[in-house]
């Protein structure tokens, strides 16, 4: 199994956390702030980049890199399953058809299409190390002949990007350490026939790596383990594979175990803004009760003398309390915004490190 993969900005080591910088930030903290963590790559949404700044503005600043102050591997997703949640919520947004994606911006009745080409020459245009194809998201729990349809339009526009991607590389005359990877989602919701067809079509045409496409959820937070097993199970292990989407501590460990090598999510930047901390209850390993969440705006932090974790050794918990994380908090300050976001990421950087311990 791969445990590396080479970049045109450096060299990911598995298995690796990416937090989501959505649109080009990691709300709350700086580049230097990554770098300081040990943060190996993030991960950017050409469907939101393309609305705000613009592809025009991302060029004219640079690309990605130079306008976000990172200058790691960038990872940037397509943008369909964005796309997909804004037409599949509100028709009138939008449509999905054999040739793309057409949707307006809420708030604005200026159209935009999304095609496999026109993803590629965005992603490329930033100046994406991992660029990923345009695909044909669908919910798990949609029928049969939904799910079919979508692989039939996955697999067809994967073709359509891996054709545009080798034409622009051509065009553009990239040395080899120049040329970004590119990956393609794997669909086909619950169905284990219609997974397996569009893996194997995949396969066929031939990426870097490859992706855990469609919500990998159950109505209940639960990881839809059998599912997302599969779809491993499909990818021959020489083949990076991405759990796009997974980030609670627990998914990602479990997934870790199936061997998924690359994970992203909002969650836990999302949940260090919210005041839920994530802490090991340990020096090292991944057994038993081996982590627990920690709410830091709870009453009992309020004179708590103590940092968020003696397991960490962030910026966080080696200069601040609860008590005054807890402070911060309850007014609302950016300053808590900061020390949670990092504390949660550094959190997410040592799980890289217990798990590549642990499962190699």
């Amino acid at each position: 199994m791969q445990t590396s993969l080479k970049l045109p900005h450096g060299t990911l080591n598995f298995p690796v956390f990416l937090p989501d910088a959505t649109r080009g930030v990691v709300r709350g903290v700086s580049a230097f702030d990554l770098e300081t963590l040990g943060t190996q790559a993030l991960v950017m949404n050409t469907f939101h980049l393309m609305l705000k700044p613009g592809a025009s503005t991302v060029g004219a600043l640079g690309g990605l890199h130079h306008m976000s102050g990172w200058q790691g591997p960038i990872i940037t997703d397509s943008g369909g399953f964005q796309a997909y949640s804004l037409i599949r919520e509100n028709p009138k947004q939008g449509s999905i058809n054999n040739r793309g994606l057409i949707f307006r911006q809420p708030g604005s009745k200026r159209k935009y299409q999304l095609t496999p080409e026109k993803t590629i020459q965005l992603q490329l245009g930033f100046g994406a190390d991992v660029v990923i194809c345009l695909d044909d998201c669908t919910h798990v729990d949609e029928d049969a002949d939904t799910q079919a349809e979508a692989v039939d339009r996955t697999i067809a526009w994967a073709k359509r990007c891996r054709s545009e991607f080798d034409r622009l590389v051509d065009e553009r005359g990239l040395e080899a350490d120049q040329i970004p990877c590119l990956f393609a989602v794997v669909q086909g919701g619950g169905e284990k026939d219609q997974r397996k067809r569009c893996a194997d079509a995949l396969l066929e045409i031939g990426f870097d790596g490859y992706g855990y496409g469609g919500w990998p959820l159950d109505e209940d937070y639960n990881l839809l383990e059998e599912m997302v097993g599969y779809v491993r199970e499909l990818i021959p292990p020489q083949y990076p594979l991405h759990a796009l989407g997974i980030g609670h501590p627990e998914n990602v460990v479990a997934t870790a175990q199936m061997g998924y090598q690359m994970f992203d999510s909002a969650l836990p930047t999302r949940d260090a803004r919210r005041g839920r901390l994530y802490t090991f209850t340990g020096p090292d390993g991944l057994t038993g009760d081996w982590f627990r969440f920690l709410y830091i705006y709870d009453d009992e932090h309020i004179r708590a003398d103590l940092p968020v974790s003696e397991f960490c050794d962030c910026e966080t918990c080696q200069r601040y309390s609860r008590g005054y994380l807890n402070h911060l908090f309850k007014l609302n300050d950016h300053l808590f915004h900061r020390l949670t976001t990092i504390h949660n990421l550094r959190f997410m950087r040592l799980l890289e490190e217990r798990m590549r311990a642990a499962y190699g």
